[in-house]
Parts: structure tokens; C-alpha cells; sequence
């Protein structure tokens, strides 16, 4: 295992790239649970058929876990997006594309998405009457299983040369409502600081899936006080906001 060549370096995890492969290399006293699911989302979701890295092995290094996938040569849509601002348009057709055609799949082993948002609304730190509000219009939203991501971003997407796309990251894949997941993406955006991008993505995506605007905007609250229990604390206090100014039937 060859570990010269760094990727990327993140708060609890570093990639590398070995030849074709792909080194994902955890801190030690990472959750091994969390590393073998993430491991089978993967897994599960290259059995779907859909463009994405092929695990090869979960292994350990000197004490520390490591998830080795195939590498995909190109560049994110991040970094296309970052590089050329006047193809945004363009670019934004492709994202919303490819998050439609993933939601037409199905992974029925997949963790379901809304008993990963009770769990983890159970940790957020919010009042027990907004996490009861909160928890009675999760129950009410309609049951899907469809395939979700539950970090959809640019970062997340690696164009390769012959400029098909392929998703990485597949630790929080549930099966759910694609909406839920319409509304992470927004957030994720929102969290940027890119609110126009925001409300570009939102309208396309809501105008290419026939999906109500306002549908989408219900999850809003529900995701948002669902993720507060991730990042820093002023992603964590603009979530909240979200979760605060929510008005219930």
C-alpha cells in the first residue's frame, strides 16, 4: 500500500492515490462501525448499476482502517465549476440530472432515511417540543425508497476524461424520499454562502422532477435539525435557524 500520494486531507480521514487505486485511510479510534457501513453503502449502491467507484477491500494499515475503491481520473464538478463560472448553467443542468437519475434507483438493503433522521433529531440540540413537532411531521411525510445520498454536492462528483460523471461518498446512502435529499443539497448550498446557486438549483431541480417547490420546503426544517448535529458551530447555528422559524398545522 502506497500512501505518497496525498489527495486529500479532511478532520478524520486522509485519501490517497495508489496507481488505480483509491486510499481511503481513517484516523485511528474512528468508529469501525461507521467504516464497515460506509463500506457496504458503497457496495450496495455499485450493485444498483449507477456510475460510482468500485470497492476493492476494507483493510487495516498500521493500526488504522482503510477503504480502497477504484480511482476515477478527472476533476470535480466543484473544481469545473469553480474554474468556469460562465458554464454554471451547463453545469448545473448535469448536476440535477444526475441526481434525478439516482433517485429512479432502488438499494432496498440500504438504512432508510427516515429512521436516520429520528436517531439523529434525537441528538440535535433543540427543545423537546420543537424535536416532538418535528418527529410528527417526519411520520406524516409519504414512505419512498428511492435512492438517496444524503451529501449531494459538487465535491461529490468526479467528471472523467470521456466526461461521464461518478459519485463518491457514500457514507449517509439511505433509501427515502428523494425530497429529503433535494433538501440537504439546498442547505449544503445555503451553507457555502451561495444562496443564489441555492435557489437556481432548487427551481431546476423542482422544474425537470415535476416536484412542488413547497414539498421540498417542508423537509427543510426536518432535514436541518437532523444534520445540526455535524459541523461547526456556525453551520450548526445557521441550521438551527432553520429548524427555529419553522410554523407547524
Amino acid at each position: 500500500m502506497n500512501l505518497d500520494n496525498v489527495i486529500s486531507v479532511r478532520k478524520t480521514k486522509t485519501i490517497y492515490r495508489d496507481g488505480d487505486r483509491c486510499i481511503k485511510m481513517f484516523e485511528p479510534g474512528y468508529s469501525k462501525a461507521d467504516i464497515l457501513n460506509e463500506a457496504l453503502n458503497q457496495a450496495r449502491v455499485e450493485e444498483t448499476g449507477f456510475d460510482i467507484p468500485a470497492i476493492i477491500e476494507v483493510t487495516t494499515h498500521e493500526g488504522q482502517w482503510a477503504i480502497v475503491s477504484e480511482f476515477i481520473e478527472g476533476e470535480t464538478l466543484q473544481d469545473l465549476m469553480d474554474k468556469h463560472p460562465e458554464k454554471m448553467d451547463e453545469y448545473l443542468e448535469l448536476f440535477v440530472d444526475l441526481q434525478i437519475k439516482m433517485h429512479s434507483l432502488k438499494s432496498p438493503s440500504l438504512n432508510k432515511l427516515k429512521d436516520k433522521m429520528n436517531r439523529k433529531m434525537g441528538e440535535a440540540n433543540i427543545d423537546a417540543t420543537t424535536r416532538y413537532e418535528l418527529r410528527m411531521r417526519l411520520a406524516s411525510m409519504p414512505n419512498h425508497d428511492k435512492l438517496c445520498h444524503g451529501d449531494f454536492r459538487p465535491s461529490n462528483i468526479i467528471i472523467d476524461k470521456e466526461g461521464v460523471p461518478h459519485v463518491i461518498d457514500w457514507s449517509h446512502a439511505t433509501q427515502g424520499n428523494a425530497s429529503a435529499d433535494v433538501a440537504r443539497t439546498y442547505l449544503l448550498f445555503c451553507l457555502k454562502g451561495n444562496m443564489p446557486l441555492a435557489k437556481k438549483y432548487l427551481n431546476l431541480f423542482c422544474k425537470k422532477s415535476n416536484t412542488a417547490r413547497q414539498y421540498v420546503e417542508k423537509w427543510m426544517p426536518i432535514v436541518a435539525a437532523s444534520q445540526s448535529v455535524k459541523g461547526n458551530e456556525a453551520e450548526r447555528e445557521f441550521l438551527l435557524s432553520w429548524v427555529n422559524v419553522v410554523e407547524y398545522e
